[in-house]
This record gives C-alpha cells, structure tokens and sequence, in this order.
C-alpha cells in the first residue's frame, strides 16, 4: 500500500495533497474571457459558442454540436430528441453516473438497468442482447417490455471513465428491436471506438465539461448529431424554444434555459486548442501506471481492445471490498485523492422499484473499482 502511495507521489512530483483530477488552464483562456468580457456578450449570443461548436463538430467528426450549460442538460435534450418521453422506458447501465439515470427521469421516462463488462465498465451487449430476449416483443415497430408493457424507446450507453464500450453491438442489437441508441459520451472526449470518435455511433451523444473533465469550463455540455433537423430542434428546444423574431417574444412549444453562455464557451475554445496536449499527457502517465501496476497484486484498467481511451480517470481493481475499503482509507488519510467507483444506480432510493435483469458484473465492479490520480501533469 504505502508503495502505491509513493509511487503516486513520485508521479505527480508532489508531497503535498494529490487531488483526483484537477482543470489545466495553460493556454489562452484568460485572453478569450478578457475579449469576450470586452465585447459584453457574456450569456447565450456570442461568437465563442458557435466558435466551440464547430471546433467540436470537427474534432468528434458529427455534422453537428450544440452547445448546453451542462452535460446533464445536454443528456436530457438528448433523450427528448429520440422520442422518450412520459410512461416509456430506457435501458442504460447501473454503474454509471447520477446523471444517467437522472436525465431519463427527466423526461418522465423509467430506467430499465442490464449489466455491464468486466473489462470495459460499460453497457454489456450479451446482457442487453439476452434481456430482450427475454423480456420484450416487436409490436407494430415498437418495442414493448412484456413485462410492464411499457414502450422501450431508447438504450443509454456510457463510455465509463472514457473507455468506449462495445457500441458497435449495442447500435446493431437496438436496430433489431426498433430501439434508438443515446450514447452518454460524458467522459470519454478523446476516445474512439474502432477508429470512429464515441458519441457519434448513435442518434444523438452528449458530452460533459464538468470542472473535473478532460477540458472544462467549469460547467458546460454539447449534443451532437448527423440529423440536421434533430440539430435544430435541438437549439431550438435549448434557447427555449424562442421563434426568431427582430423584437417580439413568441414561443412556440415547451423549452429550456440550457444553452451555453459565451463565457463558458470562450473558456472551451482554449481548452480545444489544448485537447491533444492533454490527451497524450494522459497516456504517458496511463503508461507509468502500467507498469507499475502489473509489478503488483492489483489489476490496473486498460483500455479496451479496439478501443482509444482518453483515459479521464485511472483505474484499478482490488481483490475484494475489505482491500478496497483499505486502500481507500490508507490513501486518503495521506493526502492522496482516490475515490469508489459509484453506488449502483438500482440500489438508489429512488431507482430501487425499477426493473433490472442480473447484475453481477456491475455488483463485483462497485466492490472493487477505485480511482487514482489522473489529473493532466505539468
């Protein structure tokens, strides 16, 4: 244990308090808020956001990126945009992030949970695949959950802690099923699948820019799509669903106040222009960790095969709860941040009534997944 934590020490170059994953502000964030402050467009209008946009359409590869205050915001117009909606349902994973399972209830929808793999963290294809089988039926192009009968409109993947899961199956297992695939792309900005860039496997994909993100404006989210009409309806429903108008106030359906401010934006386009900096950091030290890992009586978290991962949060896996909850306390009570992997989403207070098939995979990964230091190095 103390090797580890020397070992991390060592890394970072650092004896002082080591945080889980800290923002680099190293380029020209300070010029582009001092211009964008100078031009006193600050909120939602502005030429930093369309800027981002595009930046990010380019780097990701989709046709098109819309810009939201946050990644939350940003999966819940997602969701609208493939049709979930009151008393339908979505499957998704359990080990994931509140805001998963939270931006399905946003919708009035219910989440459905199936297992994850071992060694990608994400939605399991097999345990989707073997669900439907099970529980579900195609009735006039739409599948029914037999068991609540209930319509399943969408699947929910994530790329957890930026390791793309086997979306390839996913997509090809829900267009059997007339089920729409709504990629949570949160944590993975960076990462590819089988050479194409996560969130752009499915109809829509949101990511995150969360102060603990690879780049980051403090907050901040973007949908991307290759449906132009989904594009925008997606600004539309976004600037709240305002009619372009010189000077009257006409809206035209139910909105949200989730566009992205010119100020969150001026603070992306700097962090793009650092991105592949970043990124590389990032796999020079998931290298060090390698390595020292595979001395060890520890099982470190490699990208998946076929896969590019951003690596956004080192991971490794313990031998049993009893290791973890050690690790746990020895690291934290000597300055170095580690942190469980989540609680899983189905044993939530408010998620516990809804459906869920086996969960072994996600249960043994919540004992034993922990994660390290991951923050970009100077």
């Amino acid at each position: 244990m103390q090797a580890t934590i020397d070992f991390i020490r060592s890394a970072f170059n650092s004896q002082e308090f080591i945080p889980l994953h800290e923002p680099r502000f190293n380029g020209n964030e300070k010029k582009y808020l001092n211009e964008c402050i100078d031009s006193t467009f600050v909120s939602s209008v502005g030429k930093f956001v369309e800027q981002f946009e595009q930046m990010f359409a380019d780097y990701v590869g989709a046709k098109y990126a819309i810009a939201a205050m946050n990644g939350t915001a940003a999966l819940h117009i997602a969701l609208l945009l493939a049709d979930v909606e009151q008393d339908t349902e979505v499957i998704t994973q359990p080990l994931t992030f509140i805001a998963t399972a939270n931006a399905i209830s946003y919708c009035g929808a219910q989440p459905v949970f199936v297992d994850v793999d071992k060694d990608t963290l994400g939605l399991s294809p097999q345990a989707l695949r073997e669900f439907l089988q099970q529980q579900a039926k195609v009735e006039n192009g739409q599948c029914i959950n037999q068991t609540t009968g209930k319509v399943i409109k969408a699947c929910l993947p994530m790329h957890t802690f930026g390791h793309p899961c086997r979306i390839d199956e996913i997509t090809a297992i829900c267009a059997q099923w007339h089920i729409s695939v709504v990629e949570d792309a949160a944590e993975s900005l960076g990462s590819y699948y089988q050479g194409q860039h996560t969130g752009t496997f499915g109809k829509v994909g949101a990511f995150s820019f969360n102060g603990n993100k690879v780049i980051t404006s403090g907050g901040g989210g973007v949908i991307v799509t290759n449906d132009e009409a989904l594009a925008k309806q997606a600004k539309h429903i976004t600037t709240t669903a305002k009619v372009p108008h010189p000077y009257e106030y006409v809206h035209d359906q139910i909105g949200y106040n989730y566009r992205m401010t010119n100020l969150n934006a001026a603070l992306l386009v700097a962090q793009m222009e650092q991105l592949d900096s970043f990124l590389a950091a990032k796999r020079r030290l998931a290298e060090e960790y390698q390595a020292f890992f595979s001395k060890k009586n520890m099982h470190w978290v490699a990208e998946p095969s076929n896969s590019q991962a951003n690596y956004w949060l080192q991971t490794v896996i313990l031998n049993s709860q009893a290791e973890r909850d050690c690790f746990l306390k020895a690291t934290n009570a000597q300055g170095v941040m580690t942190r469980p992997i989540w609680r899983l989403m189905n044993e939530l207070e408010m998620f516990k009534h809804c459906q869920h098939g086996s969960l072994s995979n996600a249960k043994w990964l919540e004992q034993r997944a922990v994660n390290i230091p991951s923050s970009v190095r100077l």
